[in-house]
């Protein structure tokens, strides 16, 4: 059964799909302090904070008609809020090893509880998806990702070829992509979540 929370936000979704500006102001308002305090516990800097969840909103505005959100939209928000941190931090490069890299999951840890728990939501779902891929993908998958091995290793303990392990790579990152319905880099949020 449904929640009505989860209906709420599906309607919201489909409305603003619709063109219903009545529908993004809704949206903003109910997840706005959720995302800011996302990006807050990344950047610690108000006025970075707010531009990006506004980029948030904009893109979304702009995007409303090809949306695909699969997972929750608190999720998908929150998933968008931190890329938007990261892009902050790639544009300024000086800044992002010292402030978005170091300690990030003691950052998450220490953040509100909303932002955890779309913080464990993420990692919830991402582990559904990875556990839905073919078998010889998900082992290859894993042995990259959480055993951190790298191709040539995969390969010979598989006794497949390199470009067989790029290959599973490359298809479990793509569904993973879309699994999520953002346009977000999937390297990115790994390099967070392990």
């Amino acid at each position: 059964m449904t929640s009505e929370k989860e209906y709420i936000d599906w309607e919201l979704v489909e409305r603003l799909k619709n063109s219903e500006e009545e529908a993004l102001t809704k949206i903003y308002n109910k997840y706005w302090e959720v995302m800011y305090l996302a990006a807050y516990n990344l950047v610690k800097d108000q006025s970075v904070c707010e531009d990006i969840v506004q980029e948030v909103f904009i893109s979304l505005w702009q995007r409303r008609e090809k949306l695909q959100i699969k997972a929750s939209l608190k999720s998908y928000l929150y998933t968008s809020t931190v890329y938007k941190v990261y892009d902050h931090f790639n544009k300024n490069k000086k800044m992002a090893t010292d402030e978005l890299f170091d300690d990030f999951e003691n950052k998450i840890e220490t953040s509100n509880p909303e932002t955890r728990l779309m913080h464990q939501e993420l990692i919830g779902h991402l582990d559904a998806v990875i556990e839905t891929l073919p078998d010889k993908c998900k082992e290859v998958y894993k042995l990259s990702r959480e055993n951190m091995l790298t191709n040539k290793e995969i390969a010979e303990q598989l006794n497949i070829s390199q470009r067989t392990v790029e290959g599973h790579i490359s298809k479990a990152l793509k569904i993973l992509k879309e699994s999520l319905g953002v346009a977000v880099s999937i390297e990115f949020i790994y390099f967070f979540l392990r």
